[in-house]
């Protein structure tokens, strides 16, 4: 399994309080995916100094391929004592616990001891949250939230979420999901967790892939869809972006959140689809101030950031 090493990328200094734990200078971050661990060694400043990856058979039900993805990924930190380790999982996480409860892309991780394997690797505190609720730091810490006391960060690709800051603090409720699992259809698509119309089924890679191939494009990734002359590449990618805010419509109209930010696939379709996505928004919004939709940090490094920011919040929160 290779040690994949990345360039590094800087981020603006928005000097936030110093961490709690082990106050060395240094944070570590972690990223969990069905089938992927990525790693990073960031300043207290958010600045990135190092990162790793690594894959594992997001098919298999053994937790030791991801044991030794893990092993990978925490090599990155060979050298360093982080004051602490954040976390930022997909599927349904134990934040009390440290665990991964259930992945359903992904059964490996299934009830995985995240928080246990981390610190025997890194000898840290570690703090594990969903991915969705520590991309939500990572943009108020670093990104286009900060200064703010609500808005919104939302993860689309292969894991679709959104993570809210409500009036200073995460909404981040015991048993509470990020919002890819409503239901937005009655009758829609069957989803991997056994019932119909999420909205996952529809604003997700694999429903735009599913789409586009049938009805024969060439091109499959938002980006190239986007860039398209075709008027039927053109058609699909507003549909994409009119599911996407079927869920994000809701959101606004029950935390009239005022922000948007978009991560992962979402920054392959640049400022057309972030244009395209605002004013499908605004146009479902009722009442109230008009959202703003603003692009965050690059896909593999927006949920590295909420995991810094998840140790820089402390063990009580944002």
């Amino acid at each position: 399994m290779a040690h994949e090493r990345i360039p590094l990328r800087l981020v603006p200094d928005p000097r936030p309080d110093e961490p709690t734990g082990r106050d060395t200078g240094v944070l570590g971050a972690v990223e969990v995916l069905p089938g992927t661990v990525r790693a990073a060694l960031l300043t207290r400043t958010g600045a990135v100094r190092d990162r790793a990856q690594a894959r594992f058979d997001a098919t298999s039900a053994d937790p030791a391929v991801v044991d030794r993805a893990l092993g990978e990924a925490a090599r990155v930190w060979a050298g360093h004592a982080p004051a602490g380790i954040g976390v930022a999982a997909a599927g349904v996480v134990d934040p009390a616990g440290g665990r991964i409860i259930e992945v359903n892309d992904a059964p490996a991780l299934r009830g995985y001891p995240v928080a246990d394997r981390l610190a025997e690797l890194a000898g840290a505190p570690v703090r594990v949250e969903h991915r969705a609720r520590v991309q939500v730091l990572g943009d108020r810490w670093f990104g286009a939230g900060r200064g703010r006391r609500s808005f919104a960060s939302v993860a689309t690709g292969e894991v679709l979420g959104v993570g809210i800051l409500h009036d200073g603090r995460v909404l981040a409720p015991a048993g509470g999901r990020s919002g890819a699992h409503m239901t937005v259809t009655a009758s829609g698509d069957l989803c991997t967790c056994g019932r119909r119309g999420c909205w996952k089924t529809v604003a997700t890679t694999r429903w735009l892939r599913g789409r586009a191939a049938g009805l024969g494009l060439a091109e499959s990734g938002l980006g190239d869809l986007v860039g398209s002359a075709d008027p039927v590449a053109r058609d699909l990618v507003a549909a994409y972006a009119e599911n996407l805010v079927l869920g994000l419509a809701t959101v606004q109209q029950l935390f009239a959140c005022g922000l948007f930010v978009l991560h992962g696939e979402a920054l392959d379709g640049g400022e057309p689809f972030r244009a395209l996505v605002e004013a499908r928004l605004r146009a479902d919004v009722l009442g109230g101030e008009l959202p703003r939709v603003v692009l965050g940090e690059a896909a593999d490094t927006g949920a590295l950031l909420g995991a810094a920011g998840l140790v820089l919040s402390g063990p009580q929160g944002p």
